[in-house]
């Protein structure tokens, strides 16, 4: 069983700590479910933030303020429950903004530093290795009257120190989720959307699961808003029944990489 690690007390021994050189102390990458979709990933190598949808979220366990110096924000797609607070935080930190090239694009007009991508392509920086791969869902962003095309949806996957990670973004089933994890695995954390009405619901994301094989799952993108509200503890014993694991996270719960 993963720990499961609340944001106090810290998770390990800060007298020992100071007692050891930094060439002896290595923390282990963690992740912590911030509500929705969003998912902030720390670690020696540097942080960064997918889909960060914070303020106007109504589960989520941080404001902007609260997230700490971010390397990069990695964005899934355009809509605004994903794009949230990218351009603040990104101009904040001075932090790029990746994602498909119409979507950085279009936060780099906004004043922030941009990694324009595509699917099927991958960059690497000091902060880690980001892939972009296919989501089935869609992606624009409504500013006032105007609908702005943002380029296709994508999943993203994040590699940094030996983890990696599959956020799946917004999507439908699809059977190339099976060649997306075999092709980038092992995949030790997939986030997979369960909530229904914009996304698969439980039991696709069921199948989804098996088919990305990731070593454990943690469901996302449920209970926002009442069109996307289901019990997370049935998609857990459904995986479960089907030989995979589940860790069922409350916003602001963190967990070791």
């Amino acid at each position: 069983m993963s720990k499961v690690l609340s944001p106090s007390p810290l998770p390990y021994d800060v007298g020992r700590l100071k007692e050891l050189s930094s060439d002896e102390v290595k923390l282990m990458p963690k992740l912590t479910y911030c509500g929705h979709s969003c998912a902030l990933i720390e670690s020696e190598a540097g942080n960064v933030i997918i889909d960060p949808f914070l303020t106007g979220n109504p589960l989520a366990s941080h404001t902007p303020e609260q997230i700490p110096k971010l390397s990069a924000v990695l964005l899934t797609h355009g809509h605004a429950d994903h794009l949230g607070d990218t351009i603040r935080l990104a101009k904040r930190d001075g932090a790029p903004v990746v994602a498909t090239y119409e979507l950085a694009a279009y936060c780099q007009s906004k004043g922030t530093e941009a990694v324009t991508m595509n699917i099927g392509g991958s960059y690497q920086a000091d902060w880690g290795r980001v892939k972009l791969v296919q989501a089935w869902h869609s992606s624009s962003y409504q500013e006032g009257s105007e609908t702005i095309y943002t380029g296709m949806p994508t999943g993203v996957i994040y590699s940094v120190e030996g983890k990696t990670i599959y956020h799946l973004g917004d999507t439908g089933l699809f059977s190339d989720l099976e060649l997306i994890g075999k092709w980038n695995g092992p995949i030790d954390v997939a986030l997979i959307p369960i909530g229904d009405h914009f996304t698969m619901g439980i039991d696709e994301a069921v199948e989804a699961a098996r088919l990305v094989g990731a070593k454990r799952v943690i469901p996302i993108h449920y209970n926002t808003f009442p069109p996307i509200e289901c019990d997370p503890e049935e998609f857990k014993k459904k995986v479960a029944d089907a030989g995979g694991r589940v860790e069922v996270m409350k916003p602001g719960e963190v967990v070791e990489l």
